[in-house]
């Protein structure tokens, strides 16, 4: 492997001169600089990590430590967060706890002692948790879940905004006996998800089919139970907004066993964008995005940010939810016209 001092030979500069062009410090004359670097490139010169971050005092390393096994919540979410570390070449170390504490606490002196430089520490539902025990001076980002500590900084999803967004299309589709079938109701999730659509309903004169939210879980099992329940109290129903695509599915799925159309009779939109489920319902199911993957890249932006010495206030910023159109709402995708 060619080392740093076959550049310094190859461009008849020195050992020092090759670090600063290099690492882009020190005064240099462009044209030097452009010497090194091609130099550097002819011989296939590659740096060596162990060596600049003993230079740097970094090891361009960042963890995520998430509770998520199951990937619907973590796939999206470490997308974005690649997105913003790749163009820095920092490199992900995740972490599972599976919801034990004990083992979040292996994790945190595990990455205290490899010296990561930062953390983003994310949960699958809103709600306030104790402080990550890290060394001083480690950044750490929350996602979706908050810390108490006022002066940390989280990054989460409109929920309410999401809630807005599915009754604003099915009122635009012509919806106007929506009913509402969610998760669990100790869960702040669910209930801004409600919030929104009960607020857009409000706005527009209107109440949700039924009568009441159907709070209880997030599976399709309890799709298939709680629409039985809202069909009984509301016949008329001609719309359902789930608080999750499994949700939906199950929805669906007893829909059709009634004989009931989707959209035809009754349109549904779940929440999520969770594709397999989505794609995979019949019909394709339109759903709200809450934007996990801009949420992702959002966190890694700011714990560049701390890393660097830039200064982010403490609180919470939000990232807006987006609407997936498919054709449980009404809306026929059309493959395009190839020309053969």
């Amino acid at each position: 492997m060619p080392t740093v001092r076959d550049v310094a030979a190859r461009a008849g500069v020195s050992v020092g001169t090759v670090s600063k062009a290099l690492n882009n410090r020190g005064q240099l004359r462009e044209a030097t600089r452009a010497r090194v670097l091609a130099a550097a490139r002819d011989l296939g010169f590659r740096p060596n990590a162990l060596a600049q971050s003993l230079q740097s005092g970094r090891t361009y390393t960042v963890a995520v430590i998430t509770t998520d096994r199951f990937g619907r919540f973590g796939n999206p979410l470490m997308l974005g967060v690649e997105d913003a570390l790749g163009a820095d070449r920092v490199s992900v170390f995740l972490c599972d706890t599976r919801d034990d504490p004990i083992r979040e606490h292996h994790h945190a002196q595990t990455l205290d002692e490899r010296r990561v430089d930062g953390i983003i520490v994310a949960g699958r539902r809103k709600q306030t948790r104790p402080p990550l025990a890290v060394a001083s001076g480690v950044p750490v980002v929350y996602v979706i879940a908050q810390s108490s500590d006022p002066s940390d900084f989280c990054v989460t999803t409109d929920d309410v905004g999401g809630g807005a967004i599915a009754g604003r299309h099915l009122l635009a589709s012509g919806r106007t006996r929506i009913g509402h079938i969610t998760g669990p109701e100790r869960f702040a999730d669910p209930q801004e998800r409600a919030a929104g659509l009960c607020a857009v309903l409000d706005e527009a004169g209107l109440s949700l089919a039924g009568g009441q939210v159907f709070y209880g879980e997030w599976s399709e099992d309890w799709g298939r139970r709680a629409v039985e329940m809202l069909l009984h109290a509301a016949p008329d129903t001609d719309a359902i907004f789930c608080g999750s695509d499994q949700i939906a599915r199950g929805v669906v799925e007893t829909l059709r066993d009634r004989r009931l159309r989707v959209p035809g009779d009754i349109a549904v939109i779940g929440f999520d964008n969770w594709e397999p489920m989505a794609a995979g319902c019949r019909p394709p199911l339109t759903t709200v995005d809450p934007n996990l993957r801009e949420v992702g890249q959002l966190a890694a932006t700011r714990l560049l940010d701390m890393i660097a010495g830039r200064s982010v206030e403490g609180g919470v910023e939000t990232v807006p939810a987006w609407l997936m159109l498919r054709e449980s709402t009404g809306v026929r995708l059309v493959e395009p016209d190839l020309g053969f």
